[in-house]
Order: C-alpha cells, then sequence, then structure tokens
C-alpha cells in the first residue's frame, strides 16, 4: 500500500500535470532542487547511447525512448543488501509517477551488471516476485554476441564502477540517473537517502519541460506538497 505522503504527492503532482502552465521553469527548480536536496547533482550533457534486451528478448535502445523521461539504475541480482534497497526505491518512485497522468510520459530501466547470472528470465522472475509494476518498468541486460562486462562499462559511462572481487560480487555506487526526453542525461540522485518526492517533482518538470518564468512568486511545489500534510 502507498504511504499517505506518497498519495498526497501523486494528488498534488496530478493537479500540476494537467496544468502545465503552473510548473515553474526547469532552471529555478534546478536552484531549489540544489537547497533541498544534498544527493542531488546536475549533469546536462548527452546520455550515453545504448542497447541492451530485456527478459522478454525485445531490445531497448535508448535513443527509440525519445520524447519520455527515463529513469535509468544499474544493479545486479547477486547482491543483497543495497541493490534490493535501491529497487524498492525505485518502486516507490514509479508508484508515485503511476498514479498521475506522467504515467505513459516516464519509463524506468533497469540495468544488470552480471549479464552472466542474470539471464533474462532470472530477471523476469525478479520483477515478477516483487510485484512491480511492469508497464513502464524495464529490467535490461546484455544482447547476443555482447561482451560479459559491457553493462559495467555502461555503468562507467555514467560515472560510476561496478568492480569484481573474487568471491564474485562486485563493489559498487548507488545512482538513480534521470534522462529528458531529448535524450539529455539531465541529474544524478545519489544514494538511497534522497526525498523520494523531490525526484518525482524533478521527473515532472522535465515532463512538462516549461522554458519561463513566472513573474509573479507563485507557491512553489514544495510548499503546494506540503500543504496536503
Amino acid at each position: 500500500m502507498p504511504s499517505l505522503l506518497a498519495v498526497a504527492a501523486a494528488v498534488a503532482l496530478a493537479s500540476l500535470t494537467a496544468n502545465p502552465a503552473s510548473a515553474h521553469s526547469l532552471d529555478s527548480l534546478q536552484g531549489e532542487m540544489h537547497k533541498k536536496e544534498r544527493y542531488f547533482e546536475v549533469k546536462d550533457r548527452p546520455a550515453p547511447e545504448f542497447t541492451l534486451r530485456d527478459a522478454k528478448g525485445n531490445d531497448h535502445r535508448l535513443s527509440a525512448l525519445r520524447g519520455k523521461v527515463v529513469i535509468v539504475n544499474f544493479i545486479y541480482l547477486g547482491c543483497t543488501d543495497v541493490c534490493p534497497l535501491h529497487t524498492e526505491k525505485i518502486a516507490e518512485i514509479q508508484g508515485m509517477v503511476n498514479s498521475t497522468p506522467m504515467r505513459d510520459q516516464v519509463q524506468f530501466l533497469t540495468i544488470t551488471t552480471d549479464p552472466d547470472r542474470d539471464k533474462p528470465e532470472v530477471l523476469s522472475d525478479f520483477g515478477a516476485e516483487r510485484g512491480l509494476d511492469l508497464r513502464n518498468w524495464s529490467f535490461l541486460t546484455t544482447t547476443p554476441g555482447m561482451p560479459e562486462d559491457a553493462t559495467r562499462k555502461l555503468a562507467e559511462q555514467f560515472g560510476h564502477k561496478f568492480t569484481k572481487t573474487a568471491d564474485g560480487m562486485q563493489m559498487h555506487g548507488i545512482v538513480t540517473h534521470v534522462i529528458d526526453r531529448e535524450g539529455r542525461w539531465r541529474a544524478n540522485f545519489h544514494g538511497l537517502q534522497f526525498e523520494p518526492t523531490n525526484l518525482v517533482v524533478y521527473i515532472n518538470a522535465l515532463v512538462n519541460d516549461r522554458d519561463r518564468h513566472d513573474v509573479e512568486r507563485s507557491p512553489s511545489l514544495w510548499e503546494r506538497l506540503r500543504s496536503f500534510f
């Protein structure tokens, strides 16, 4: 069941998405985000291109997702500590997004860094066992013929490493990457301590992609969300 916070945030975001003229400009929102979210980092560069395969054997090319905001994270299923927690965090964010009209405009991609073990059928079971919403969330692995380290090298292009250890585990950080509708890598949310509502607010801004500044200051999105509690 979603938390009261998530439900209230979804209601507020739904009203804003239905009236995109009320959204603040992306620049002003990023300025506010730096003040409110210590784990937020602006990137604003072309996202690394990739083509990977999902659990059903379908290929996913990042450039084919133009027009949608894309949320990317890397995990491997042999990880028993932070990777499951990262998945839970993304699931919470997806639940908030999918409670609004943004659902069809946002795609979540989770990429395994252990393709030798995380076969498509294993990825399929992983999502099904956790009751994840696969309408706009795909779990991706390498395509046939790609080298075993291809997704770990892709993670490096996104700025962090998954380093294999002697026991078959991987040392790595936790980062959630945000790509806009034009394929630009806009931001990172680091670790597991960021506030999910802040990422959903940022996604909302990218979905609306407003490039305007209000002449008179209207209540910020955080203030509107706060008024629900």
